[in-house]
């Protein structure tokens, strides 16, 4: 049960991951202009379109998976994104085709939104609804384990290519490949969730003929504080995810002038650490509760952002130790998310519930922020400038955090 919410979610963010860690080639390839800076700020453009159409996916599967059971929602996300990253690995380049190879990615990165928003909830949904109450929070953290561990499978992958093809082929042609292992990960995903049994969560609504006809409807309708408390609560750790995880990435060799293949290995350090002690932090709610780890996490994404980015500046050692420590914030924050999540939500739109609030947080805060943060560096020429954003977004973060009404330990509800 854990092991096909988090190898489905390993598949499908190893996938949405390699784009983030190959964007300045891409930049290159697909995007034509003088200005270096203005083709990369195309490509997290393209980047964060995948982001707006998150709740959509959201929306879409969660119907599926409320009304038609967990597991075929599920196995529908592992195709679609194989099938979406396997096509930008096929994809003719601007110097072949001119501005339809710029559309074509586009389109690519919309399937990839669409697949990322229908996953996690799905996957949250089906472990927290077999985990015992009392471990719920190491259960569900799994989710993000297989989240951040796809992530990391594809920070490890490019940083491998890059070794030993050499930075010339990797420009050239071997920034394709990563894209093509989707299409093998995707059916292993695929083989691995048709094996899965929908939950017993699920099967009682089913039997009692309790499903929602409109899941979407009764989750805004019926729940809308809970929404609102899950974009709040997922606004900083999306904001954190895709600057400490991917951004930095960038930063280190744009801005600070680390060698490419050093920020790579800088960025598989931090998400190692952080994939080992996500579960960690699960565990630590389900001993303190949900809602102290959420402030914590907070009040260290309040603090850490602008010492952490002033120590990229000092050195290599410097600079990945304050990667691997500004991690761990996005680390405690997933590790908290999903048993909080599913707690917030009854099993009839809880797929639905979780992957709206969720997707929504992530179309505000997380495609954009790689953006945003080489905007920011570029119009102020300060290398501070996006510890700023992470602190705006821990803000609003913490007041989601403190207006949370302890849930840890609690029967999931069923209607």
């Amino acid at each position: 049960m854990v092991a096909a919410g988090a190898v489905g979610s390993i598949v499908e963010y190893f996938d949405f991951g390699v784009y983030g860690y190959v964007a300045t080639i891409l930049a290159t390839h697909f995007f034509v202009s003088g200005d270096d800076t203005a083709a990369l700020l195309s490509t997290l453009a393209t980047f964060a379109v995948a982001f707006a159409l998150r709740p959509v996916g959201g929306v879409i599967f969660g119907h599926l998976g409320d009304r038609y059971g967990r597991k075929n929602a599920l196995a529908g996300t592992v195709v679609l994104m194989a099938v979406a990253s396997g096509l930008i690995g096929v994809l003719p380049t601007y110097g072949a085709i001119g501005v339809g190879a710029s559309a074509l990615l586009v389109l690519a990165r919309c399937l990839q939104g669409i697949a990322a928003g229908g996953e996690l909830g799905g996957a949250a949904s089906f472990v927290a609804e077999y985990s015992p109450p009392k471990r719920r929070g190491m259960y569900c953290s799994t989710t993000q384990t297989g989240a951040l561990g796809g992530s990391l499978l594809a920070a490890l992958t490019v940083s491998l290519l890059n070794e030993t093809l050499g930075e010339e082929a990797m420009h050239d042609w071997a920034w394709r490949l990563p894209f093509l292992i989707a299409i093998p990960l995707g059916v292993v995903g695929l083989l691995i969730r048709a094996k899965l049994h929908d939950s017993p969560s699920f099967r009682k609504v089913e039997q009692k003929d309790e499903k929602s006809g409109a899941p979407v409807l009764e989750a805004l309708r019926l729940h809308r504080r809970a929404l609102i408390q899950c974009v709040g609560l997922s606004i900083l750790l999306f904001s954190a995810y895709y600057v400490f995880y991917v951004y930095v990435n960038i930063h280190l060799t744009e801005t600070v002038g680390m060698d490419s293949g050093l920020a790579f290995w800088s960025t598989s350090a931090t998400l190692a650490v952080s994939t080992v002690c996500m579960p960690l932090f699960g565990a630590l709610t389900d001993r303190v509760g949900r809602k102290p780890v959420f402030v914590g996490a907070s009040v260290a994404a309040l603090v850490l952002p602008v010492p952490g980015f002033m120590l990229f500046e000092m050195g290599p050692g410097w600079a990945i130790s304050a990667h691997i420590v500004m991690g761990l914030i996005d680390s405690a924050l997933m590790g908290a998310a999903f048993s909080t999540f599913a707690e917030m939500f009854p099993t009839r739109v809880r797929y639905t519930g979780i992957a709206l609030g969720f997707n929504i947080g992530s179309a505000a805060a997380g495609g954009t922020a790689p953006y945003i943060c080489t905007w920011l560096v570029d119009q102020t020429g300060s290398p501070l400038a996006p510890a700023w954003f992470v602190i705006g977004t821990a803000v609003l973060t913490l007041i989601a955090a403190l207006t949370l009404k302890e849930t840890a330990g609690t029967t999931l509800r069923d209607a």
